[in-house]
């Protein structure tokens, strides 16, 4: 196994296993905060974003972030709301198959990112019910945070 297939494997565990039983506005309000102190203790410049059935519930820029961050954000939160998954695990599927996501996808590369940074909020019965994300560090970091401070949501919740 290539370590970009491991990877791969590892992003498809992390998406079977961080999924929802419920989760609604307040829910979001709560992870986003979470999410916000997280990255203000560690100084890191970043925009959060959180969406719901097609509707941002939750937007935080943190000192350093752009206008520039909020537009990546928004561009890997469509890449997740399309196929269902990871961005970065978008992404790694797409390199895995030996293909360009920009090229290959078809898909109007201002509109969609396939870059590390946003994960799927999906019930455990394994609906679609938004994204939540972040953009401003490499996207492998992004990716790493919103699944650090995901399953510690879930885990204060079990």
């Amino acid at each position: 196994m290539t370590e970009s297939t491991a990877f791969h494997e590892q992003l498809l565990a992390e998406e079977a296993e961080l999924r929802v039983p419920t989760f609604g506005k307040d829910d979001a309000w709560m992870l986003g905060s979470q999410m916000r102190a997280a990255a203000a203790e560690r100084r890191l410049p970043i925009a959060i974003g959180i969406v719901l059935a097609g509707q941002r519930v939750f937007h935080a820029a943190l000192e350093g972030a752009s206008a520039d961050n909020d537009g990546w954000l928004a561009r890997k939160t469509a890449v997740v709301l399309r196929y269902g998954r990871s961005s970065m695990g978008v992404g790694e599927q797409f390199r895995v198959a030996g293909k360009d996501f920009d090229r290959d996808s078809r898909l109007d590369p201002a509109a969609f990112a396939a870059h590390g940074g946003v994960f799927p909020l999906v019930h455990t019965g394994g609906a679609l019910l938004g994204a939540v994300g972040v953009s401003g560090l490499p996207q492998r970091e992004d990716h790493e945070f919103v699944v650090t401070e995901l399953r510690r949501f879930l885990d204060t919740r079990a």
